[in-house]
């Protein structure tokens, strides 16, 4: 019996599943790069970024290696002051910040709202002389409050790069979050909504100019084989992984439709638990469900609780980012405080994929219920 068929086995994520779903598409993509020998560049990547500019809603996409390139390559179009500062939200992936340090500029992070995403109070107190961008992440799927966000950026004169790492398809204000800010990136981690077979990435841009620029940067500073105008790096799409991620995307809303729906099913069982709780979301914005994140206070047990009971969860993130090795010595005391630092120690990923059959969804959502009750019985 396969953990699909088998509704008391719920793995946080069934790739496999996926891939059997679409396999012969899949396969005939990959034997046609393979046969034509052409892995780099090429029509097929040519097509891909095509293909997701125009489901974007954005004038360029320029693919990359992975998702941190995209950042990095984003915000070395931009070209910020050497040394200023980029506010990040406390509670991401450390590529969002990472990609700032290694630019050459300072994170300065910020709070999240009760969203998970970057609180826009927090942005505003951060602001200062020395600010000189914004990089809202649409974590989960859950997009930022990006008319806020932008406004904020316009009277202040910041850039602001949107990291679409988890959101792909997320809407917010009726547009494609990928499509708001002055970049965006994306990646295609295999565990994204639209994942690839292996690393890879995408920055979008509405200015011809700056897509340009990027497109040269990720391919050595050059347009033809030998014409190198400017120190660039090497950070290219594949065409294997362009030719998978094209057959791919016209399932996407479709997926996302199913994750929606799952998540919609668990929030009305959970409706009435007192010890487990859902993050919000705003009223504009439409959730992309690439993880399903709760919060309790007896995260441990629930974890052990679902684990006996054949369903794997994950933890997205257990260390808020001042937090991190990386950045406490700096970072550490100014985060004192923050909800994303508190909640590093309360949040839970569940099962929410479009492979999840109603089985499985209802199993899930029955443990929660019968584990908020035994806590409660506990504290009577």
């Amino acid at each position: 019996m396969t953990h699909r068929q088998d509704p008391s086995h719920v793995p946080f994520l069934d790739l496999s599943e996926q891939y059997t779903t679409m396999a012969a598409e899949i396969e005939s993509a990959i034997h046609d790069v393979i046969s034509s020998a052409s892995f780099i560049g090429g029509e097929r990547v040519s097509r891909f970024e095509q293909q997701f500019s125009e489901y974007l809603g954005t004038t360029n996409c320029v693919g990359v290696g992975n998702g941190t390139d995209a950042l990095e390559i984003a915000l070395e179009v931009l070209n910020l002051p050497p040394g200023s500062e980029v506010i990040v939200p406390a509670n991401s992936f450390v590529a969002t910040a990472e990609a700032v340090t290694r630019s050459g500029l300072r994170p300065m992070f910020v709070d999240v709202d009760d969203t998970y995403t970057i609180d826009l109070q927090s942005i505003e107190a951060a602001i200062s002389p020395r600010s000189s961008a914004i990089i809202p992440v649409h974590l989960y799927g859950n997009p930022c409050d990006m008319t806020g966000i932008l406004q904020l950026a316009t009277q202040h004169g910041l850039r602001v790069i949107e990291d679409c790492a988890q959101a792909h398809g997320a809407t917010v204000g009726g547009h494609k979050v990928g499509s708001l800010g002055d970049a965006a990136a994306f990646s295609f981690y295999p565990g994204k909504n639209l994942g690839a077979y292996g690393d890879a990435g995408a920055v979008t841009f509405q200015d011809d100019a700056m897509a340009e620029h990027a497109r040269m940067l990720a391919n050595h500073g050059r347009k033809n084989k030998y014409d190198h105008q400017f120190v660039g790096r090497n950070s290219r799409l594949d065409a294997l992984q362009a030719a998978i991620l094209s057959v791919k995307l016209p399932h996407l809303d479709g997926w996302l439709e199913r994750r929606r729906a799952i998540a919609t099913r668990y929030v009305s069982h959970l409706s009435g638990t007192r010890t487990v709780e859902f993050g919000s979301q705003r009223s504009d914005a439409t959730h992309a469900y690439h993880l399903l994140v709760l919060r309790t206070r007896f995260r441990d047990e629930l974890i052990e609780f679902l684990a006996e009971n054949n369903v794997a969860t994950g933890i997205h993130y257990p260390v808020a980012l001042p937090a991190l090795q990386a950045y406490r010595a700096e970072h550490l005391q100014s985060c004192q405080g923050m909800r994303a630092v508190q909640w590093a120690d309360e949040i839970i990923s569940i099962p929410c994929h479009e492979m999840m059959t109603d089985e499985q969804v209802e199993y899930v959502a029955a443990l929660l219920c019968a584990f908020d009750e035994r806590q409660e019985s506990s504290r009577t």
